[in-house]
């Protein structure tokens, strides 16, 4: 059997630092990062579940990998990832995504965060968690993560993700909490764009952006331009959605914001409503955005939208598919970097497109398939 693709797939994480004393080393760190991404790819959640894959691949395994001292235990694997330096190991990730990174023209990315639920240890007080991520939405690819410090929220963490991501030409997606002068300011200076979501955090500006687009409705949206509406209806599983978008980008309304607190490259201001209707069941949201890009209210509409399938795309499918939220791994480092593998594998799944089903039925057919999984690790 050809094992050349996995030997060239875990060479790019040779040069991770071993995190062992030299005398405790009865298995080689190239060994046990090879088993741990291959299992995770195979449908393992847990340390106890990759070393059973191990086990299981042993003769296989030993075609490319050592295993001087054959498959390490759970205990071993735990021990490895809990030490193991997550800034190290999520450079390689990086350098992984930059190699097959080849991002669509709508070059959306979405930045959100999602709470690990299962990493907290109440008995010393422990509490879960918490990761910024980085979504190409168009590619179904995450870009990178960061851990939310224990003592600070994510807008601490975005701008050192943002730092880590080559955003030239991207339009970067962000909720209210990342709705901050600084932030759009370093997505400006990084080359990007923004959207924004708008809420009363901002205080007395989104007062003013709703009044805007009050006086605007009154009257009857005459100043917005031929590009600067945009209506979608859709239909299916016993509802129909309709989604509306409008876009001011008069200059006067921008300077009259722009008195309150200056935001860089102000470009138009956003409005959006959300109509569901179920039976004889109807609820509509209305959401307000800022934004550096030009009055093109179905683009607009199409970041919003894009912007949500990192929770349903990639938050969604890791609690699934990977059952994130159920494991409770949660010593030193272990849960961030069992969230890098995790992440890791999903990219790899998500460029593999000839098998067609879910990720969690990828996973399925990697572990059956040999054949398979080599297509996999080649992407």
């Amino acid at each position: 059997m050809n094992s050349a693709p996995i030997k060239s797939f875990a060479e790019r994480f040779a040069r991770l630092p071993d995190p062992r004393r030299q005398r405790t080393q009865r298995h080689q760190l190239l060994d046990i990062l090879a088993i741990a991404i291959l299992g995770t790819l195979c449908g393992a959640d847990s340390w106890v579940d990759i070393a059973d894959f191990g086990r299981a691949k042993e003769d296989w395994l030993r075609q490319f990998l050592e295993l001087p001292n054959g498959i390490p235990s759970h205990d071993t694997f735990g021990r490895v990832f809990a030490r193991l330096d997550p800034e190290a190991f999520r450079a390689c990730f990086l350098d992984f995504v930059h190699d097959v990174r080849d991002l669509t023209q709508d070059r959306i990315i979405a930045i959100d965060g999602k709470t690990l639920r299962g990493s907290h240890n109440h008995s010393s007080g422990q509490k879960p968690i918490h990761l910024v991520s980085a979504w190409a939405a168009a590619d179904h690819l995450v870009l990178g993560q960061v851990k939310v410090d224990d003592k600070s929220n994510e807008i601490t963490a975005i701008p050192q993700l943002l730092h880590l991501l080559d955003i030239s030409d991207c339009v970067v997606t962000l909720d209210a909490m990342g709705c901050q002068r600084e932030i759009a300011q370093q997505i400006t200076q990084q080359g990007g764009d923004y959207v924004l979501a708008l809420k009363g955090n901002q205080g007395r500006l989104a007062e003013m952006v709703c009044d805007i687009f009050r006086y605007a409705e009154a009257d009857n949206y005459a100043q917005v331009g031929e590009q600067g509406a945009y209506k979608t209806v859709n239909k299916g599983h016993g509802r129909i959605e309709i989604r509306q978008c409008w876009v001011l980008s008069d200059p006067k309304h921008l300077e009259y914001l722009q008195t309150v607190a200056y935001w860089p490259r102000l470009t138009s201001i956003v409005k959006v409503t959300s109509e569901r209707r179920i039976g004889g069941t109807a609820s509509c949201e209305t959401r307000y955005y800022l934004t550096s890009l030009p009055g093109d209210a179905r683009r607009l509409l199409q970041a919003v939208r894009k912007h949500w399938s990192i929770e349903n795309e990639l938050h969604w499918v890791l609690d699934i598919a990977f059952l994130e939220d159920k494991n409770r791994t949660y010593k030193d480092h272990a849960p961030e970097n069992l969230a890098i593998l995790r992440k890791l594998a999903l990219n790899l799944l998500a460029q593999e497109k000839t098998a067609k089903c879910g990720t969690k039925g990828k996973r399925l057919q990697a572990g059956w398939d040999y054949d398979y999984l080599l297509k996999v690790i080649s992407i």
